[in-house]
């Protein structure tokens, strides 16, 4: 079966009329087979897909009690253990949205969501629950009943236990439908306010195609996707995804660390791991020696570029390249360098891959709708009726931000990246529209520059912004931080002097600022207009 059949048989699949996601993703799996394994401090626990399935059938009954039924938004506040898959399938089986809520959020963050979702009901972890109590960001009559994991209730909170102990119904699980919603989680808000994103279930024949394109997680692999389910990769590919296609996925309980990681990997024998450049950056930073034995045959990264000195320093601490992948919350996985052998490639330096089967790229010219030429730089879209697996069509309750995704005839959705295409399809990432930095009539991506100071020992992590300048318009200043050492004038000029040669004389940064940690959030996406905005002060 080629790419593109496939592809068709997924749409196929996941647009059938009748489309139930618990069914999906739990009930049609062998229910001896390993849904999820959770690994914590103590140890790990498996969840199969028949206890999977008998668990949520028992929560789904305790939550219709308490009127929760279709298209109702539910959001759940809850670690990486057995209680979030439970309760994620047991909101399908009833047809309702689940609201995911990152747990490092502070108060207002999370009321933002839950406000603007119009939750009903928060299922809550009792270590988390104290961030729900009536303040400055919580109003204390909220209308959203809560449902408290273990300790730390509070008068008037549902215990999980009592609602975990109900009776199933026996009812057979909702159908959705190709276009009903079973996800509703929101952009991480770098510029402004987050905007709601409701998934329909259709979608989950991209997250697949994902699944088996990007990653190639196949039958006998130890999975593990190490993005928080809080976000859209984590939420995706950690859970959606392995879960519809029957796979076992790993979730990590425990805080992350360096050796943490070292542990999994080893422990679990995984052989196939997918995490964002931070993940890889840290572990470089950190200089542990790799266990002995590592299994790996996969590893993937996604959330920003990975700079070719982590590539170069995987190949030798992993034992396997590490393959970039792009994409959105609003759109899932849309470019990649697949280790799947029907879309394998040569992996080109920088290059974040080809469109993934389903989709079909372009990079528009800057200033009009007509193709850029090949190799300069423009805007990076997706052609939306060429795009088989396409499903987002806008924001929830928000159709001017909606027309500002989309080209005014809606051929193309505007990813709101800058990029450029070779000429076999490869795309290069050079930043977000609004952080390229216009020089003199040059066009600098910051991710080039960053990418060159990489290269130096000192230089753990850097972020490039630009700023104004009287003369130039724009000029570029870079955020560094280093591995150890103190930054000096000496160290700075080096660093102008490595751009120089490296990369391009006139886009060397035209000054170095030496910090502690670059402003980042939640996902691990560096926020650079905090960084122009400290500059600006």
């Amino acid at each position: 079966m080629t790419a593109s059949e496939r592809v068709e048989t997924l749409i196929e699949e996941y647009g059938a009329a009748d489309l139930s996601v618990a069914h999906l993703l739990c009930d049609r799996h062998d229910p001896d087979a390993v849904a999820v394994t959770v690994v914590g401090d103590a140890g790990s626990v498996d969840l199969t897909y028949g206890e999977l399935r008998r668990r949520s059938e028992a929560v789904a009954a305790g939550l219709a009690e308490l009127g929760v039924g279709p298209g109702t938004r539910v959001a759940a506040l809850l670690p990486k253990g057995v209680e979030l898959p439970v309760v994620v399938v047991a909101l399908w089986r009833l047809g309702a949205v689940y609201v995911p809520l990152f747990t490092a959020f502070a108060a207002q963050g999370i009321v933002l969501r839950l406000e603007a979702s119009g939750a009903t009901v928060l299922v809550c972890h009792g270590s988390q629950r104290a961030k729900l109590d009536p303040g400055p960001d919580v109003p204390a009559d909220a209308p959203w009943r809560i449902v408290t994991v273990g300790e730390g209730a509070r008068e008037g909170d549902l215990s999980f236990d009592d609602l975990a102990a109900a009776q199933p119904t026996g009812a057979p699980p909702a159908v959705q439908g190709p276009d009903g919603p079973f996800l509703q989680l929101y952009t991480s808000g770098t510029t402004g306010k987050p905007k709601g994103v409701v998934v329909p279930a259709r979608a989950l024949a991209s997250f697949v195609a994902y699944l088996e394109f990007g990653l190639d997680v196949r039958a006998d692999d130890v999975y593990w996707n190490a993005a928080d389910p809080g976000w859209a990769y984590g939420l995706y590919y950690a859970l959606c995804a392995p879960l519809a296609a029957g796979r076992r996925t790993v979730l990590l309980e425990s805080n992350f660390t360096p050796a943490v990681f070292w542990r999994v990997l080893d422990e679990q024998r995984v052989t196939n791991v997918a995490a964002a450049p931070t993940v890889f950056r840290a572990l470089r930073t950190a200089g542990l020696p790799t266990p002995e034995g590592l299994v790996l045959r996969a590893a993937s990264s996604a959330g920003e570029p990975l700079t070719p000195d982590v590539v170069r320093w995987a190949e030798g601490a992993l034992g396997v390249a590490v393959l970039d992948h792009y994409g959105q919350t609003e759109l899932g996985m849309v470019a990649i360098n697949g280790h799947h052998p029907d879309v394998r490639a040569e992996v080109r330096p920088s290059s974040m891959g080809r469109a993934m089967p389903g989709f079909v790229l372009a990079v528009l010219e800057q200033d009009g709708d007509g193709p850029a030429p090949t190799g300069e730089v423009g805007r990076v879209v997706v052609d939306v009726p060429a795009s088989r697996l396409m499903w987002f069509t806008g924001y929830d309750g928000a159709p001017e931000k909606s027309a500002e995704r989309f080209t005014a005839d809606r051929a193309f959705y505007l990813t709101g990246d800058s990029g450029s295409m070779d000429a076999d399809g490869h795309l290069y990432f050079t930043g977000r529209d609004d952080d390229v930095i216009l020089m003199a009539g040059y066009r600098i991506g910051p991710f080039d520059i960053e990418s060159v100071l990489a290269l130096h020992p000192d230089v753990a992590e850097s972020a490039v912004v630009g700023v104004p300048d009287e003369v130039r318009g724009e000029v570029a200043e870079a955020f560094v931080v280093l591995n150890g050492r103190t930054g000096d004038d000496e160290l700075a000029t080096e660093l102008q002097q490595l751009v120089r040669t490296r990369y391009a004389a006139h886009a060397y940064p035209r000054r170095v600022h030496f910090v502690d940690a670059l402003p980042k959030t939640p996902s691990g996406k560096v926020q650079r207009y905090l960084l122009r905005g400290e500059r600006a002060r």
